[in-house]
């Protein structure tokens, strides 16, 4: 695995958390492939626009984010990590806390930018 690559998907991964605890839609709209699949941790498949909308709106506020345990796996221009999150903040006005575990799919756009293209998000049971 290339180093710069791996180095450039965590600072991609970094930049993705910080628009996602500054609600920052402009950035995640260009983070985020048009062609998003997220599955949520209910089971819910959601696209860009859903994703965008809950920020947007102001439905989904995420407070805190702690990363660990993260692993980055690189072949060309698909990157594949998965990372644990100790997530907080709301949704719909209501508490949204808890231990998750995200695997994302990054893919170099035809522009030759990083985007998320398929993101699974799990609930650690404690």
């Amino acid at each position: 695995m290339d180093s710069l690559t791996r180095e450039q998907i965590m600072q991609m991964e970094d930049r993705l958390r910080t628009a996602m605890l500054s609600s920052d839609v402009a950035a995640l709209n260009e983070l985020l492939s048009p062609e998003l699949i997220f599955t949520n941790h209910l089971g819910q498949v959601l696209g860009k626009d859903d994703d965008l909308g809950a920020y947007r709106s102001g439905m989904l506020r995420v407070a805190n984010l702690d990363p660990a345990e993260q692993q980055v796996r690189v072949w060309v221009d698909i990157a594949v990590v998965t990372v644990r999150m100790q997530l907080s903040g709301t949704y719909g006005g209501a508490p949204a806390n808890g231990d998750f575990r995200f695997t994302r799919v990054w893919a170099r756009s035809p522009q030759k930018t990083w985007q998320v293209v398929a993101a699974h998000a799990g609930l650690i049971a404690s």
